[in-house]
């Protein structure tokens, strides 16, 4: 049986835990090369450690345009080229537009949206050298649907999506599709600490909340979540371009 990714590159921005790990160690059992980037040099350091040293890994912020250039050309020098890249980082702030603070909303804006603009500027360059490829940015259910308290959140992840479009537009005469993953709750670090945050010693019972709202009454996962962006990222979804697609347990179906 052909490995999937077999000879193919990929850069994981936000990789070195939750959902972006996940991609990041199925890419690696598909045959792919792939370097992590995150904001914690510590916490890559431990990525690159629980895969066997098969990671690379190249650290900076993805909301600032001089460290998504310097990680592209990082990842790019570490693998000899660039054929996917997979837009994950991404923060998660509460608030509507009246409750949040000024600098949590031009944060999660930076980070969530910013973030997926500044690294596919650089990326996709790379990606149009190596002949084509893919791109999948990370969206959210909360892109799809209102949730109550998350308006920030919301707009960023909801622009994600348009621009997902505008990318499949602009680039398919380059070979390049691009398209989106709208994941719900999925059992990683971000949304612990947001339970956490939000429920305190309730966060237990907040994460069953959660579950209770999905057509399969659990939380996602974060292999699961990897699948779907492997399915994006290979030959199998070779005529799929400018989708986002929910896995989000039948959430949004409701």
């Amino acid at each position: 049986m052909s490995l999937q990714l077999e000879g193919r590159r990929a850069l994981v921005t936000g990789g070195a835990s939750g959902l972006g790990l996940a991609i990041a160690l199925r890419f690696l059992q598909e045959g792919a090369k792939v370097v992590i980037a995150d904001l914690s040099d510590k916490d890559a350091t431990t990525a690159v450690e629980r895969s066997g040293k098969k990671l690379g890994k190249t650290i900076g912020d993805v909301a600032k345009l001089a460290d998504a250039e310097r990680m592209v050309e990082d990842a790019a020098a570490q693998m000899g080229g660039l054929d996917i890249l997979i837009n994950n980082a991404g923060i998660e702030t509460s608030g509507s537009v009246t409750t949040a603070r000024d600098d949590e909303w031009e944060r999660q804006i930076n980070v969530n949206l910013n973030g997926v603009y500044r690294m596919s500027r650089f990326a996709i360059p790379k990606i149009i050298q190596a002949g084509g490829g893919t791109v999948v940015n990370m969206s959210s259910v909360g892109g799809l649907v209102a949730v109550k308290d998350f308006s920030a959140y919301g707009a960023s992840k909801a622009a994600v999506i348009q621009l997902t479009r505008s990318m499949a537009a602009d680039y398919a005469e380059h070979k390049i599709r691009v398209n989106a993953v709208c994941p719900g709750a999925a059992d990683t670090p971000l949304l612990q600490r947001a339970c956490e945050r939000m429920g305190g010693a309730r966060a237990d019972e907040l994460r069953q909340i959660y579950a209770s709202f999905t057509l399969l009454k659990r939380i996602a996962q974060p292999e699961e979540i990897a699948s779907v962006v492997l399915f994006l990222a290979s030959e199998e979804s070779s005529f799929v371009t400018g989708v986002s697609i929910p896995v989000d347990g039948g959430f949004s179906a409701q």
